[in-house]
């Protein structure tokens, strides 16, 4: 009915011409052939899936060696008992492509580059941006990598077959809608698109190129300016390892080049174009583990849940499965096979983002425009190159050559996003681009059976960089940050360095037991939410402190530390709260600085109504809205004038610098005043005065509109991938927000919640924005939404053959056997 909707509406608004050409962000695209998409046979009226459909069957399928039972319960979640590994991930991929088909194939067709294949010419940029980036030969590398354990290779390949048994299955009245409104067909799985898709979550949590907008940046401040924005450290910081911790000596001894002030801090690089595509900021989430010593139980309860876009079909499928060496149950990825974040009979464990730079950009010097050779160290080099052919639907195909170095592809040129004024040659060296084997550090999760096993699994995981939180049933709990991580000298890779000298390379990659860990902690949990993991006595560098979130590891920590005799439902409470402890932080000094007797009645109502705000982002509350307002307004007021006269694109500072440099001192920070007024010398109180308001006008406009209480304004949305309103759900009433630990926006946030009690029977619950099913008509593609709004849980089924055959929870049973 859904299907039927939107397309009716759209013909009656014209409206799929236009959004279909304007608000995809996969690409311009044109309407599909109608007589194909309305036909009664094969046409769209035949993805109309009945409310009453039942997936009772009995499947003969060529591909597996034994009878398979999968039953699926009254969520349309599957419990697969299979006999053997290689008929569990067999089925594991033919239930991904029955449900999730279209999302699993469109997915790795943006990290591959070949969305004007389909879209047409209008997606060139993005494909561009992921062939120069390197993705296709990262993912290349990776599966040399993976194919290379037989075990692994193993996995794959009954993955990939159960795949291309399902789409080998297709009739064409059963194509998944998608293909037919962008007018298209599925093509077969291969195990380089599972390598690809896991090469899309190293981009999507380890990606975001701010290298080349702090160069600009430090271009146009100079350096020192740059660290008055940029602190190297965060004031505030509660790190996931507590301070104090003692750190052994490290076993490299990372050098700084001599001519690091001259070639590489005193550079005056300038990027003018930036990359089309960034991955979202807000990527992270939670994780936690509390011991027993502070349950009701006297058991270990753990809690994860990440902070991805919000999307249908939802990246997350939920499942179980088992065999003989193990049952799991959790969260898997649609286009790759085990369970991703989840636990088994003995442990559980959840990731969080460690968001350490393992992406650096160099500046390389070509002997003549054809690239042939490259400086390095006194000589010229010879380069090679790699081609990429991009399919565009409807014109002929573009080229890219793309020049390979000892430091990696060549990104940018006088051909990709090189300012044609001053052209530059930009290779960049990503940890991604290695061949590495995260999909093994899975496969050991799922079957571990205590601490030992849990360390072994994670320590080969390299990219990207994860906090694993780790509990098991006999009361252990732990946490280890591990990746292939850097060791790099003090503000190595913050900028675009030389590429002409070795000294400036990577020296090192740290190794898996020095990354910061710890368990069993005296203070009874454990915890990570995308802080800085150590403090400054770690010797290594991490990174800018600005890659790293603040509060949402401060008020965890501090919720946790208080706690006690805690229960799974008190953990529901804390993975759901809207406390906002940035604005703790923030109000008592917005509310000393104000200058009430200057401001209006208008302005005065709104300031009262801020003063009386309880700091919860809850779903009617004013004062989170008037707060966001006022110091977005703030920032502007206080940095907007040097930033406005910028002629290159810059980065802004994160708010935890300007509060900390206000609490701290004020009069000194210089970006206070206004560089427009040399006359006066604004202080605090004027800046803050005027940032109300400026913002007073914005709270008139929200307030006649009825859109001031915080979820209308946020106005928080699950989209499809097409971003098509009429197939996404829209205007969700919750609440949550940035720097809180229900870290709900407008299109970002939980993605999985999920709570594990590890008492003798496993009490565990779960819920994500979506649904199982990756069909727009389908009841059940969007029905968790509203649970999860709501901050409710399912009770998840985790349960033995033998008892799922009699369990009335369990809807349905399909039988699968060898053909």
């Amino acid at each position: 009915m859904r299907i039927v909707l939107f397309f009716i509406s759209a013909l009656i608004t014209t409206g799929l011409v236009i959004a279909l050409n304007t608000q995809l962000p996969t690409g311009n695209t044109k309407t599909p052939r109608l007589g194909y998409f309305l036909s009664p046979q094969y046409g769209f009226w035949q993805n109309a899936e009945p409310t009453n459909i039942s997936f009772n069957d009995d499947i003969k399928i060529p591909g597996i060696t034994q009878q398979v039972d999968v039953y699926f319960d009254e969520r349309l979640v599957p419990h697969i008992y299979a006999e053997n590994d290689a008929d569990a991930y067999f089925i594991q991929g033919y239930l991904h492509a029955k449900f999730r088909l279209w999302q699993m194939e469109f997915q790795t067709n943006i990290v591959s580059g070949r969305l004007s294949e389909i879209l047409g010419e209008g997606r060139l940029k993005t494909d561009r941006y992921f062939r120069r980036l390197g993705l296709v030969y990262a993912a290349e590398n990776s599966l040399k990598t993976i194919e290379s354990a037989p075990e692994m290779k193993a996995v794959c390949d009954a993955y990939t077959a159960g795949v291309n048994a399902f789409i080998n299955s297709l009739e064409p009245q059963q194509i998944p809608f998608e293909y037919k409104l962008l007018d298209y067909k599925p093509e077969a799985w291969t195990n380089l698109k599972t390598a690809l898709f896991l090469k899309f979550m190293s981009w999507d949590l380890a990606g975001s190129p701010e290298d080349l907008s702090y160069t600009n940046t430090k271009t146009y401040f100079g350096y020192d300016d740059f660290l008055q924005l940029f602190p190297p450290v965060q004031d505030s910081l509660d790190p996931i390892i507590p301070k104090g911790t003692i750190f052994e000596k490290p076993e490299i001894t990372v050098t700084p080049p001599a001519s690091m002030d001259s070639l590489y801090l005193g550079r005056k690089d300038v990027i003018t174009n930036q990359p089309p595509l960034k991955p979202n900021k807000g990527n992270g989430s939670n994780n936690w583990a509390v011991a027993g010593s502070k349950t009701k139980s006297g058991k270990p309860i753990l809690c994860n849940d990440p902070h991805l876009g919000l999307n249908l079909p939802s990246l997350w499928f939920e499942m179980q499965i088992t065999t003989p060496a193990y049952s799991t149950y959790g969260v898997s990825f649609p286009g790759a096979p085990a369970i991703i974040i989840g636990f088994n009979d003995s442990c559980a464990w959840g990731v969080t983002n460690a968001g350490r730079d393992v992406k650096d950009f160099y500046a390389m010097k070509f002997k003549d425009s054809t690239m042939q050779e490259y400086w390095f160290d006194g000589k010229w080099q010879p380069a090679t190159f790699r081609t990429e052919i991009i399919k565009v639907k409807g014109k002929p195909d573009v080229e890219e050559k793309i020049a390979m170095t000892n430091l990696g592809p060549v990104m940018y040129d006088k051909t990709y996003l090189s300012d044609s004024a001053n052209p530059q040659d930009i290779a960049i060296r990503w940890k991604a681009h290695d061949g590495s084997n995260e999909l093994r550090t899975f496969y050991k999760l799922n079957r571990m059976k205590g601490y030992l096993d849990y360390v072994d699994a994670i320590s080969t995981f390299e990219c990207p960089g994860q906090n694993f939180v780790f509990a098991s049933h006999n009361g252990d709990i732990a946490i280890r940050q591990q990746g292939a991580f850097v060791a790099k000298w003090n503000n190595q890779g913050d900028f675009i360095m030389p590429g002409t000298d070795s000294n400036y390379l990577w020296q090192g990659i740290i190794s898996p037991k020095e990354n910061p860990q710890m368990s069993n902690p005296e203070r009874g949990f454990v915890s990570s939410a995308n802080q800085q993991p150590v403090d400054a006595t770690y010797p290594y560098y991490l990174g800018r402190a600005n890659l790293f979130h603040i509060y949402r590891g401060l008020i965890i920590n501090r919720k946790l530390a208080a706690m006690n005799n805690i229960t799974p439902y008190d953990m529901q409470q804390l993975q759901t709260n809207n406390y906002n402890v940035f604005a703790e932080t923030c109000k008592p000094v917005l509310l000393k600085y104000i200058n009430s007797s200057s401001l209006n009645e208008t302005e005065k109502k709104y300031l009262q109504t801020f003063t009386n705000w309880n700091l919860r982002n809850d779903v009617n509350e004013q004062g989170a809205t008037i707060f966001k307002i006022w110091w977005d307004s703030l920032e502007v007021a206080v940095y907007g004038d040097e930033y406005a006269k910028a002629k290159m694109p810059l980065v802004y500072p994160e708010p935890t610098t300007l509060i900390d440099k206000i609490i701290s001192d004020s009069s000194s920070y210089k970006f206070i005043d206004n560089i427009n007024t040399p006359d006066v010398k604004e202080t605090i109180e004027d800046v803050v005065t005027i940032a109300l308001k400026n913002a007073s006008k914005t709270f008139q406009n929200l307030e006649q509109k009825n859109i001031l209480e915080w979820a209308k304004y946020k106005d928080t949305k699950v989209q499809h991938l097409t971003q098509l309103p009429a197939l996404s759900v829209l205007h969700i009433p919750i609440g949550g927000g940035e720097h809180i630990i229900n870290a709900t926006k407008s299109n970002h946030g939980p993605s999985w919640r999920m709570i594990v009690h590890l008492t003798d029977n496993i009490e565990a619950y779960g819920v994500y924005p979506g649904g199982q099913s990756g069909n727009p008509g389908s009841k059940y593609y969007s029905n968790f939404i509203s649970t999860w709004a709501e901050g409710k849980y399912y009770n998840i089924v985790f349960i033995k053959k033998q008892e799922a055959r009699k369990d009335n929870r369990m809807k349905w049973h399909t039988v699968f056997i060898n053909a």
